[in-house]
């Protein structure tokens, strides 16, 4: 399998180490509209689709990246979930395509993580949460149980949402 990245930004390079470390994929590769050493232009992403290839749209911006998995999935481009080793997810939680949890990320018993979100490093999703689409957790964020985050938020370095600040 080989995985080519959207994006060889900083997130695209963490998301290329969380993928080589994951022993997945034989190569990992880039696209870019403006990096050097890579694969070709983003927009030219179905060049590259074969049945042995995942894409995913590695952008810090919340919509860009949700727009880009749009674009992947209208092509039915497979769009892989990284989750590293030491990233707990419970086993009773539904992780969608295209989310990715860094090192000593938890997420908790009950939750949904829908697509395109990222659990950042040391994020902590407890138990019930919902986290809605094109999320981002950032590093060390805590949310507390039973919150639904809206889509495409940002919730910073630190932040506690506490426990049910946006209701089920």
């Amino acid at each position: 399998m080989k995985l080519i990245i959207l994006g060889a930004g900083g997130y695209g390079r963490t998301v290329a180490d969380l993928a080589r470390q994951s022993g997945k994929y034989e190569t990992v590769a880039f696209l870019d509209d403006n990096a050097d050493g890579v694969l070709g232009k983003c927009g030219e992403f179905a060049d590259f689709a074969d049945g042995n290839t995942q894409m995913y749209p590695a952008f810090g911006n919340n919509a860009d990246r949700l727009s880009w998995l749009d674009k992947l999935e209208a092509e039915d481009v497979p769009v892989p979930t990284i989750i590293h080793a030491t990233a707990y997810v419970s086993p009773t939680v539904n992780i969608w395509k295209g989310c990715v949890a860094l090192p000593g990320a938890i997420v908790n018993a009950g939750c949904q993580v829908k697509r395109g979100c990222i659990i950042n490093c040391g994020a902590i999703v407890d138990h019930g949460c919902i986290v809605e689409e094109g999320t981002h957790v950032c590093l060390g964020a805590i949310i507390k149980a039973e919150n639904r985050i809206p889509k495409c938020m940002k919730i910073e370095a630190g932040q506690v949402v506490e426990n049910r600040t946006y209701p089920l």
